[in-house]
C-alpha cells in the first residue's frame, strides 16, 4: 500500500473512530459515497451557518417575494430526491448574480440574479440547480473531501481581529470554495440534470436549465468585458452554466432525458412569463439604498447622510459590514466601516482607536489634512489583506456615529507613495448635498409594456444608468446582443 494511502486510511478509520460516518448511500444515485457527516450533522451545520449568511448579505425585504420564491421552491422540495428535509428558500439584498446553498436544505438566490431571469420556470431552473446540490450531498462530499485531505481555505482577510464578522468557521472554510466558484464539472452537470428533472416532475418546462445557462452566459461575457475595460475582477455566477455552455452536448442530453418525467406527455411545461415579472415589478436594481449607492468611483449613503470619493479605477465593494476599495493594480486597499460604541458611551477620536480598535504603537499622529470632521490618524502596524504590517488607519467622529478608515499596500515603500490618496479619501467625507442626495436614492426594475417604435436605444437615452445602459437593458430583458421588442411586449426598464 502507498504511504499517500495509507495516511488516507489511518485519517478515516480516526474519523470512524470518533463517531463520524465513513460511508452513506447517496440519496439520489444510492451508491456509496465517502461521507464523514451524517445527516443530523448536515443539518445542524447547514443550521449553525444560515445566520452567518444572512449576517453576511441581508435579507430582501419584500415578504411577498421571499414567500413567492419559497412557493416555488417548496413545490421542486416535494419532487426531490430528498423531501424529508425541512428546506428554507432565502432571497438576499444583493446586487451580487449568485445563488448557493448549505448542506442541510437552506438555498440562497440573490435579487441580482433575479434581474436577469424573465420567467417562473427560468427561476425554479437556479432554485433547482441548488436544490440538486443538496439532494446529492454534494457540498458534503466536498466537506468530507477536504477533512479526509486536511484541505481547506480561508475566504477572507479582513484588517482589524477585533472586528473580525465569524463568517466561515469549519464548514464555510471547506465550502466557501464551491459556493463561490462551483463544485466542478461533473457535480455541476449532475446538479443541472436533477434540476431539470425537478423541472419536468413539477410540470415546468425543463428546456428553462438551457435558457439560464445561456443567459448567464451573456452575463458572464458582458461582466468579464466590462471588467477588462474598468481594471477589475469579474463578478460572475459559479453555478448553472461556468462549468460548460449551453450548447454543451452533454448537457442538452441531460435536460432533454428530463422530458420523460412530465406529467403532460409531450407538450411544453409551464413558463410563466407574466406571473414571474409582476413579482419582479418594483424590486432593487443594483445597490440598495440600506447599505448605500456606488456610483462612479463616489459613495452615497442617503440613510448615514455621507458620501465619500475614491481614486478613479479603484473597484469598490459594499458589504453590510464595511465598504472596501482595491486599486486596479490590487497592491493598495481601504476599508471603511462603523465602529460600535455602548450606549451614551462618549470617546474622542484617538480613544477609539486605542481602546476599541486597539491599536499598539501609533506613529505618524495628527489630524487628516483638509477634513472638517473630528478625526485623528496615525500609521499602525494591523493585519491586512496583504500580511500583517504598516497601514494608514483614521477615525473619524460625524453625526453620532464612529468611521473608522484603513489604508493599506503589498509594501512600505508603496505605503509612502499612497498615503496621501488614503488621507484624501478620509477627508472627501461629508454630509450629502441636495444633488448627491437623488443619487443616492438606488434604482428599481419597472415593468412596461412597449409600443411599437420603441428601441432599448431609446429606452436607454433615459435610463439613470450610468454605463452600458442599451446593453445592460438588452442583458436583463434576454435580447443580448441585439435582439429587439416586439409591440406590446412587457419589458424591465430600470427607474
Amino acid at each position: 500500500m502507498k504511504s499517500g494511502s495509507l495516511k488516507l486510511t489511518i485519517l478515516l478509520l480516526a474519523a470512524l473512530g470518533a463517531g463520524l460516518h465513513g460511508c452513506a448511500a447517496n440519496p439520489v444515485t444510492g451508491e456509496q459515497d465517502l461521507s464523514l457527516m451524517s445527516e443530523e450533522r448536515e443539518i445542524a451545520l447547514g443550521k449553525k451557518n444560515h445566520p452567518e449568511i444572512v449576517k453576511q448579505y441581508g435579507v430582501y425585504d419584500d415578504p411577498e417575494l421571499q414567500a413567492y420564491v419559497d412557493r416555488i421552491g417548496q413545490r421542486l422540495v416535494k419532487q426531490s430526491h430528498r423531501s424529508n428535509l425541512t428546506y428554507t428558500f432565502t432571497v438576499l439584498d444583493t446586487p451580487e448574480v449568485n445563488a448557493f446553498a448549505l448542506p442541510g436544505g437552506y438555498i440562497y438566490i440573490t435579487r441580482g440574479i433575479m434581474a436577469y431571469m424573465n420567467s417562473e420556470a427560468e427561476l425554479a431552473a437556479v432554485l433547482g440547480h441548488e436544490l440538486g446540490h443538496v439532494t446529492a450531498r454534494h457540498g458534503v462530499q466536498q466537506y468530507s473531501k477536504a477533512m479526509a485531505t486536511t484541505l481547506g481555505m480561508t475566504l477572507a482577510t479582513i484588517f482589524v481581529p477585533e472586528l473580525r464578522t465569524d463568517v466561515s468557521q469549519q464548514l464555510m472554510n471547506i465550502l466557501g470554495s464551491a459556493m463561490l466558484s462551483g463544485y466542478g464539472r461533473e457535480d455541476e452537470l449532475e446538479a443541472d440534470r436533477l434540476g431539470a428533472e425537478y423541472l419536468a416532475r413539477t410540470s415546468y418546462e425543463p428546456k428553462a436549465m438551457i435558457d439560464v445557462i445561456g443567459i448567464l452566459k451573456n452575463q458572464e461575457e458582458f461582466e468579464k468585458e466590462r471588467a477588462e475595460k474598468e481594471g477589475r475582477e469579474p463578478r460572475v455566477y459559479h453555478g448553472v452554466f461556468a462549468s460548460h455552455p449551453s450548447a454543451d452536448t452533454r448537457l442538452q442530453q441531460v435536460v432533454a432525458a428530463a422530458n420523460k418525467y412530465k406529467r403532460n406527455g409531450s407538450k411544453p411545461g409551464h413558463i410563466n412569463r407574466e406571473s414571474y415579472l409582476t413579482q419582479l415589478d418594483g424590486v432593487v436594481f443594483g445597490d440598495s439604498v440600506n447599505q448605500g449607492i456606488r456610483r462612479g468611483n463616489a459613495f452615497y449613503h442617503d440613510g448615514l447622510n455621507f458620501s465619500l470619493t475614491f481614486p478613479k479605477g479603484w473597484q469598490l465593494s459594499n458589504e453590510p459590514k464595511a465598504l472596501s476599495a482595491i486599486s486596479p493594480g490590487r497592491d493598495a486597499a481601504m476599508e471603511v466601516r462603523l465602529v460600535e460604541l455602548k450606549k451614551d458611551e462618549k470617546l474622542t477620536a484617538k480613544q477609539v482607536m486605542t481602546s476599541k480598535l486597539k491599536l499598539g504603537k501609533l506613529e505618524q499622529e495628527g489630524s487628516v489634512p483638509g477634513s472638517r470632521l473630528p478625526n485623528h490618524s496615525a500609521i499602525a502596524r494591523i493585519a491586512t489583506p496583504f500580511g500583517r504590517r504598516n497601514a494608514r488607519v483614521s477615525v473619524v467622529l460625524y453625526k453620532d456615529r464612529v468611521y473608522a478608515f484603513f489604508g493599506a499596500t503589498k509594501t512600505d515603500e508603496l505605503l509612502k507613495q499612497t498615503d496621501p490618496m488614503f488621507l484624501k479619501v478620509t477627508a472627501s467625507m461629508h454630509g450629502l448635498t441636495a444633488r448627491e442626495r437623488k443619487w443616492a436614492k438606488g434604482l428599481r426594475i419597472d415593468i412596461v409594456k412597449v409600443g411599437r417604435d420603441t428601441s432599448f436605444k431609446a429606452l436607454a437615452r433615459k435610463s439613470p444608468i450610468p454605463n452600458y445602459p442599451e446593453r445592460l437593458l438588452r442583458l436583463i430583458n434576454d435580447k443580448y446582443p441585439d435582439g429587439e421588442l416586439k409591440a406590446g411586449e412587457a419589458v424591465k426598464i430600470i427607474h
